[in-house]
């Protein structure tokens, strides 16, 4: 199905996104997490088992005191305090915290998906890039041999458009080399090393407008590293609660029926059938979980300031990932509305004059050079644009 995607029609960014998250056992690592997670919060709010078994006592072979007593006997814990359902709140706690581990990982192969997605669109516009360089470095060779053959040219122009044109060839060749490894990078993210070169369907020079206040706002409202965070520390107060109630003692209820074959009753009868009890709680008079609680306090006010260290490198990471945007945004615009026009018309004027021998080809050769290298620092800028746009939209997680 995918190959027949590949095949069929270009790939665009949604379609590569869709693949990723197929695919990607980290994904499913975090689903399977939180199944556990989900269990283990059913877990802790169970019941404990009662206890059913047998008893026997004073068994001997005396002439009264004999045969002993046997029976059976039901034991329960009862819980008291609330602990199963405190238990079960920190567990809920933690499921939760997987849940956004989940959507965290998920959100981290989106990005490198898109991160990859602009790249092979870069790498893609630059191979139509260096093509047209290559194109007018051939051309500028059949312009020198030209006017070689009819006397108005030197060998030594020819030789250096020869050479510009196999510096150009190998640069074309080292972009499709480019190319080559981030489409093995995707095979890599999708799970598919089959994966093939394929058209991309997208506009590299669409850039996104963003505003970093903006951004900023929704990143402390949804970015997974936030809510875990908060979670974490309400995790950890829940905990809190967890501790203050492990002092107060559970109950053990213990009873059965037996019967008694001992000689005690009139005329040497046995005693018989008999009832017993027992009833017993844990006196917390050293250990009252002191340690715990004191602990448990301790973690939940590191995790409370976890909310705020999370927040302040959030914002951090998003100024430096704006300043590269804003950068790139500004110098894309700059390449394509001025200095770019302005090369091409440079060197289509020194092309020209070069046909009529009104200059030097070196200074033809030169005006060639500065457009192929504007041309490339576009393309990189439009790719710097993008791939830091994706980093701030999607919420600043590492890869």
């Amino acid at each position: 199905m995918i190959q027949l995607l590949l095949i069929a029609a270009s790939l665009g960014v949604e379609d590569l996104e869709r693949m990723a998250l197929e695919a990607s056992p980290s994904v499913r690592q975090a689903e399977a997490a939180v199944q556990a997670a989900r269990g283990r919060e059913k877990q802790a709010g169970l019941y404990p088992n009662p206890v059913l078994g047998a008893t026997g006592d004073e068994i001997a072979n005396g002439p009264v005191i004999r045969g002993g007593e046997h029976g059976g006997f039901f034991e329960q814990r009862i819980v008291t305090a609330g602990k199963l359902g405190a238990s079960r709140n920190v567990a809920g706690r933690e499921r939760a915290a997987a849940e956004q581990m989940s959507a965290a990982q998920k959100q981290r192969v989106r990005n490198a998906a898109r991160m990859l997605f602009y790249q092979a669109l870069g790498d893609q516009r630059r191979v139509t890039v260096r093509t047209e360089v290559k194109r007018l470095a051939d051309e500028a060779v059949k312009i020198a041999g030209e006017l070689v053959n009819t006397g108005l040219g030197d060998q030594p122009d020819k030789l250096s458009a020869e050479i510009e044109a196999q510096r150009a060839d190998l640069s074309l060749v080292m972009a499709r080399n480019a190319q080559e490894r981030t489409w093995r990078q995707i095979g890599a993210l999708v799970n598919n090393p089959a994966l093939r070169l394929s058209e991309l369907a997208g506009d590299l020079e669409a850039l996104p407008k963003l505003d970093a206040s903006v951004v900023l706002d929704r990143i402390y409202a949804e970015s997974p590293e936030v809510r875990l965070s908060e979670i974490e520390a309400s995790r950890a107060e829940m905990a809190v609660t967890r501790a203050r109630k492990e002092p107060v003692p559970d109950i053990v209820v213990r009873g059965g029926v037996r019967y008694n074959r001992e000689l005690l009753e009139a005329n040497m009868r046995p005693v018989g059938r008999e009832g017993f009890f027992d009833i017993g709680v844990e006196i917390p008079l050293f250990n009252r979980n002191q340690g715990n609680i004191a602990a448990a306090r301790a973690e939940a006010s590191k995790a409370k300031l976890d909310i705020d260290r999370t927040k302040l490198s959030l914002r951090a990471r998003l100024a430096e990932a704006n300043r590269e945007y804003q950068d790139a945004v500004a110098a894309s615009a700059k390449y394509k509305s001025e200095m770019i026009p302005r090369a091409e018309k440079a060197f289509g004027m020194y092309r020209e004059n070069f046909r009529k021998m009104a200059v030097a080809y070196p200074m033809a050769l030169n005006a060639q050079r500065n457009l192929a290298q504007l041309r490339d620092e576009y393309v990189d800028s439009l790719v710097m644009a993008w791939q830091r746009a994706v980093e701030m939209e999607g919420l600043l997680l590492l890869p």
